[in-house]
This record gives structure tokens, C-alpha cells and sequence, in this order.
């Protein structure tokens, strides 16, 4: 009887040359081996859907301008001092009305005689403040409620899909219009709460739909067989997976609130003076504009140019975080 060595190698097939039991094997081998499967998961581990959405959005210049300009304008919005040492309504003289622009005022006067480069640089603060809370607060609708709807549908869902039905319906500046002339005394606060209560239903949808799309995933099959929570399994499962076309969506959105701001201002229903905002510039101005063209121009490039560059970067990353289109 022949006696078979467990340690010798396998002889294979027949016919076939015996490979060495030392072949692709030292004595640093398994540990080789156990540092490669290491280091090939970290560097999986490491890789997702975020990082490789910011290494291409560092290679794209309209990430970068928009960026660097939306910079400007939340710096101006929030420290004014550091461009204008003249505050809102200070050092108007009604002798110097509607001046154009000079070495003493850089984009001229205002009707009231006030500097006109100090009120552009003021009015970024609600404007900006405008767009970027009722993004966040319809994000947040957004994220709880298309959450819920999707992830456990039936009643609940059909629900909260009804009531967004009935919220998209209403039209956005007519039904905003509708709202603030009923409620003539109104500042930032109230303007905020109107386009929130009108301005939430796109992104909800887009979350339920998204949440839908993954909730039957394998992996989240697997956390739930394994015993997790619905509300871990939402946390740590659903929503990092749901949540990119969301942000993107957001990113387009400040955009449009900024304009829709711009527009309710323009029309007379929005911010009234002696408040300061880019739209009631445009406002103030719409009756000079044939003699005074600069009462228009400069809100107007600063408006266009903060809409626009909201707009390119939510196009940026809309390209960025999806995969087909890279």
C-alpha cells in the first residue's frame, strides 16, 4: 500500500508534472497574501460614490468658478463690513439722487440719494438667506417624509403622496403672490415660510422614488434577515444610497428660490423698503431704467450671476454623482 505524505504536492491529473508543494508559497506567503487581501479591502473600503464624485468635480473648472463666486456672495451676506464700511440707509443725501457711477460711488446713487454699492452688497444677505433656508427646510421635508412614503408604501405612502399632489398643483409665484398680499407686513421670516410651504414637493417626490428604488436591494434584504432596525436599516442602508440626486435637486433649487424671491420683490409683493434686497432693486428701478440704466444693471449681474452659479454647480455634480454620465 502506498503511503500518501499530506504535505507532498498534489500530483494532479494524470499525465500531468507535479507542481512543487513550495510553489507560489515561501515562508512569508500566507502573511503576503494576508497583507494583499488587506490592503485591497481598505482601498475598497475607502472608495464610494462620494469620493469619486469629488475627484471629478476637482477636475472641472465650473465647480471651481461657481464655487469661488458663491464664496464671494456668502461672504458679502454675511460680514457686509469687509467690502462697505456704509450701512443699509446711512449717508443719503437727496441732493445726489440717482448719480451715476464715480470715484465717491461706484455704482452710483439710488433714488433716495443713498450708495448704491453699499445697498447691492447689503441686499446679498436676503437673498441669499432666502434661498439657502427654504432649501434646507424643504430638504428636511423632503428627507423625513419621502423616506417614510418609500420605504414602507401602503397608506402612509398614498397619504403623502395625495397632499404633495395637492401642494404641486398650486402654482409657485401666483400662489406666493396669493399668500403675501393677504399679508402686507411681512419680512424674511414669513417670506421664507410662504415659498417653503410652496416650494417643497419636487424634492420629495424624487426621494420617495429613490427610496423605492432601493429598499428591495440585496443589501438591504441582508440587513433586515440579519435583524436590523427599520430605522437602522433607513441610516445606514437607504439613505446614503437614495440621498445623491436629492442633494443635487437642493443644489439646483437654491437657484430657483433666489429667482422666485427676485420675482415676488420685482412685482411688489415680497420685501418692501427700507429693506434691501437685489429684487426690490430691481424693483426701485424698473421706472429708470431708459435714464439711469445702472439702477438695473448692477443687481441685476449680481442676481444673474448667484442663480447661474447655483445652477452650474448643481449641474456639476448632477454629472459628478452619476456614474453614466462620466
Amino acid at each position: 500500500m502506498k503511503t500518501i505524505d499530506p504535505g507532498a504536492a498534489d500530483p494532479g491529473p494524470p499525465g500531468a508534472e507535479p507542481e512543487p508543494a513550495d510553489a507560489g508559497a515561501g515562508a512569508g506567503a500566507p502573511g503576503t497574501a494576508a497583507a494583499a487581501v488587506a490592503v485591497a479591502g481598505g482601498e475598497l473600503g475607502r472608495a464610494s460614490l462620494w469620493d469619486d464624485a469629488w475627484r471629478d468635480l476637482r477636475r472641472r473648472w465650473v465647480f471651481w468658478a461657481s464655487s469661488a463666486f458663491l464664496a464671494l456672495v456668502a461672504l458679502m451676506a454675511a460680514v457686509p463690513r469687509l467690502f462697505t464700511s456704509t450701512g443699509v440707509n446711512e449717508g443719503c443725501d437727496p441732493n445726489d439722487a440717482k448719480l451715476g457711477p464715480s470715484g465717491a460711488h461706484w455704482f452710483g446713487t439710488d433714488l433716495a440719494g443713498c450708495d448704491y454699492y453699499a445697498h447691492v452688497v447689503h441686499g446679498a444677505r436676503p437673498t441669499l438667506l432666502i434661498g439657502v433656508a427654504v432649501t434646507l427646510f424643504a430638504f428636511a421635508i423632503a428627507l423625513v417624509f419621502g423616506m417614510l412614503a418609500g420605504y414602507y408604501g401602503g397608506l402612509l405612502d398614498a397619504l403623502i403622496a395625495r397632499i404633495t399632489d395637492v401642494f404641486f398643483g398650486l402654482p409657485f409665484v401666483l400662489g406666493a403672490t396669493v399668500i403675501l398680499v393677504a399679508f402686507p407686513s411681512h419680512g424674511v421670516g414669513a417670506m421664507t415660510l410662504v415659498l417653503v410651504l410652496l416650494g417643497w414637493t419636487t424634492m420629495i417626490r424624487i426621494m420617495r422614488a429613490q427610496v423605492i428604488a432601493v429598499r428591495d436591494a440585496d443589501y438591504v434584504q441582508a440587513a433586515r434577515l440579519l435583524g436590523a432596525s427599520d430605522r437602522r436599516i433607513m441610516a445606514r442602508h437607504v439613505l446614503p444610497n437614495a440621498i445623491a440626486p436629492v442633494i443635487v435637486v437642493a443644489t439646483l433649487n437654491v437657484g430657483n428660490v433666489i429667482a422666485g424671491e427676485a420675482t415676488l420683490d420685482f412685482l411688489g409683493v415680497g420685501l418692501q423698503y427700507p429693506k434691501v434686497s437685489w429684487g426690490l432693486q430691481l424693483n426701485l428701478a424698473q421706472d429708470s431704467f431708459v435714464d439711469h440704466p445702472h439702477l438695473l444693471i448692477f443687481p441685476a449681474v449680481f442676481l444673474s450671476a448667484t442663480v447661474l452659479s447655483f445652477l452650474m454647480l448643481g449641474d456639476a455634480a448632477r454629472d459628478a454623482l452619476d456614474p453614466k454620465l462620466r
